[in-house]
């Protein structure tokens, strides 16, 4: 298991890499967002950011698949955490919210996004928002740092999800809260999407079902579990007929199964009895 998940890893940087030294108008006219023909799932899930404040265009590769900073409840001076934070669009929307007094931090495993992202932050002059290269299984902050943590379309790509979110739980204070938005399925994926390491690093085949994914926070010690925003993706046939012929696509359609996007809300307890990384006995 842990060579897969390194193999896994592998994949996911090395397709955004080659995103990371392309603009998002770039990444939408080809096939996959990585210059090569493939899925391109990349782009069909992302979401507009334009009209949110601290939009910058330099820092938007069209990669997400939600708006988790305008469901995260960030408040003036908090501490925000942006977990694959890319070229910076979350972390730079996240920091007109937070102000001058907050701190925006944006961990990210891939070196030419963190290249990327400290350009974009250094042209902005932005003194408050840093960028850390880092693996979202294993943080490299310390625990009880981040008042609010927010992450777009990334935890379905790591291979150990309760790891990543143990994580999560540790880097944030008593209190604290995540807004992440996410891909997961209803249903199932056929094995050979499942099987496509292209389809992982374009968020799909990583995905788990829906409440396995919920019952992941639950058991890692969150509460007030809420989902903020959901819709379904809508993968062209042309696209799924890559990797599926005609008569697997139409019983993969016929079983209502289908790949959503989901934005959750969910909370550290203040006391923590029973549960979680760090639990006691109440």
């Amino acid at each position: 298991m842990e060579n897969t998940n390194e193999k896994l890893k592998g994949i996911v940087k090395e397709e955004y890499s080659k995103i990371a030294l392309q603009s998002k108008g770039q990444n939408e006219t080809s096939c996959c967002g990585a210059g090569s023909c493939g899925t391109g799932t990349y782009t069909i899930m992302s979401e507009d950011y334009s009209r949110l404040e601290g939009y910058n265009p330099d820092a938007d590769l069209g990669l997400g698949c939600g708006l988790p900073t305008e469901f995260a409840q960030i408040k003036n001076g908090d501490t925000v955490v942006d977990l694959g934070s890319g070229a910076g669009n979350d972390c730079f929307v996240a920091r007109a919210i937070a102000g001058e007094e907050g701190e925006i931090i944006g961990i990210d495993m891939t070196e030419a996004m963190i290249q990327k992202a400290r350009t974009n932050a250094e042209k902005l002059g932005f003194k408050n928002v840093q960028f850390r290269l880092g693996d979202i299984e294993d943080i490299p902050l310390s625990s009880k740092r981040a008042d609010v943590v927010v992450s777009n379309c990334v935890m379905n790509l790591v291979p150990d999800k309760k790891k990543a979110f143990n994580e999560v739980f540790r880097i944030l204070k008593p209190k604290g809260h995540f807004s992440i938005s996410d891909i997961v399925l209803k249903g199932d994926l056929p094995e050979a999407i499942k099987k496509e390491a292209e389809m992982y690093a374009g968020c799909v085949s990583g995905a788990i079902k829906k409440g396995d994914y919920l019952e992941i926070l639950s058991d890692s010690g969150f509460s007030n579990i809420t989902i903020q925003k959901e819709k379904q993706i809508n993968i062209p046939d042309e696209i799924l007929l890559n990797y599926l012929n005609q008569e697997q696509l139409n019983e993969f359609k016929s079983k209502g199964s289908g790949v959503f996007s989901i934005t959750v809300y969910a909370e550290r307890p203040e006391t923590e009895c029973g549960c979680g990384p760090e639990a006691k006995c109440c």
